[in-house]
C-alpha cells in the first residue's frame, strides 16, 4: 500500500510540474481568454512573399498560439502552399469546428491566429516546393481521421500536420514542443520525427519519447512534452516552449 501511495504521489507531483508553465501563462494573462474571437487580429504579418511579385512555388509552415485558454498549453499549425505563377496561397489545416475537419482553401498564409502572431517553421521555394505541393494536397486528402477531432491528446490539428509531413518525402519540419497532438501516431507506435532526423515512440499521444538531431530529446507524458535541444541549445517546457536558441527554419527559402 505504501509503495502504491508513493507512486500515486510521484505521478501527481510530475503532473503538477508539467502544468506549471500553462498555469503561469494563464495567471499572468499572457493568453487572451476574455475577448471574443471575432474582435481579435487576423491580418497578414508580411512574412510570406507576395504572389503578385514572386512567381516561384512556395511551401511554408506556420505555428501560432491556439485561441483562448488552449493557447496556454499549445499551438495551432498550418501549411501554406503557392504553385508556380499562382496569384494566391492555399492553406491546409484541421479546424475543430468544421466537418470534415480538413480544410484546404485559398487564404492569407501568414495571418495572425486570433491575436497571436505566427512563427515560420519551414520555408521551401522553387522546384523543391513545386514538387511537394501535389504530394501535400494528396496527403491532406488521404488524412485518416478527417471526421474525428480530439483537442487532447489527438488526433487534432497538429496530428494532421505531422501526418502530412511524414507522408511527403523531403518535407522536413521541426515542430514546437508545445504542438500538442504532434506525437499522435497513426497505425503504430514508432515513426520518424517530423524533422526527418530521428525517430519517436508514442502510445496514442499519451506517453512517448523522441530523439532526433533537430528536435533533440523530448519526453511526452499525458500529451505534455519536456526536453532539450543540443544542436541549438534550448530547454523545452510545456506551455512555455523553448528557452534558448530558436529552432532552425527548415527548407530552401531565404
Amino acid at each position: 500500500m505504501k509503495t502504491l501511495l508513493r507512486w500515486l504521489l510521484s505521478l501527481v507531483a510530475l503532473l503538477a510540474l508539467l502544468l506549471v508553465g500553462p498555469v503561469w501563462l494563464l495567471v499572468t494573462n499572457q493568453v487572451v481568454t476574455d475577448v471574443h474571437w471575432s474582435s481579435l487580429d487576423r491580418t497578414s504579418t508580411g512574412i510570406a512573399p507576395d504572389p503578385a511579385a514572386y512567381s516561384e512555388a512556395v511551401v511554408q509552415v506556420y505555428s501560432a498560439r491556439a485561441y483562448n485558454w488552449r493557447g496556454a498549453f499549445g499551438e495551432h499549425i498550418w501549411i501554406a502552399t503557392k504553385a508556380e505563377n499562382a496569384d494566391s496561397y492555399r492553406l491546409h489545416q484541421v479546424l475543430s469546428w468544421r466537418q470534415p475537419t480538413v480544410v484546404s482553401s485559398i487564404d492569407t498564409p501568414d495571418r495572425t491566429w486570433f491575436g497571436n502572431a505566427p512563427t515560420l517553421l519551414a520555408d521551401y521555394r522553387g522546384e523543391t516546393a513545386g514538387q511537394m505541393i501535389p504530394k501535400i494536397e494528396a496527403a491532406a486528402t488521404d488524412y485518416p481521421q478527417a471526421d474525428l477531432y480530439r483537442v487532447w491528446p489527438g488526433p487534432n490539428s497538429n496530428s494532421f500536420i505531422a501526418w502530412v509531413i511524414r507522408e511527403v518525402p523531403g518535407f522536413e519540419v521541426t515542430l514546437p514542443v508545445t504542438a500538442i497532438g504532434k506525437d499522435y501516431i497513426f497505425n503504430g507506435v514508432f515513426a520518424p520525427a517530423p524533422s526527418g532526423t530521428g525517430y519517436q515512440f508514442s502510445l496514442g499521444g499519451m506517453i512517448g519519447i523522441m530523439f532526433a538531431l533537430e528536435e533533440g530529446l523530448e519526453i511526452n507524458f499525458l500529451g505534455l512534452s519536456v526536453g532539450f535541444d543540443v544542436m541549438r541549445p534550448a530547454l523545452k517546457l510545456p506551455g512555455i516552449g523553448r528557452l534558448g536558441m530558436p529552432a532552425r527554419v527548415s527548407g530552401s527559402g531565404d
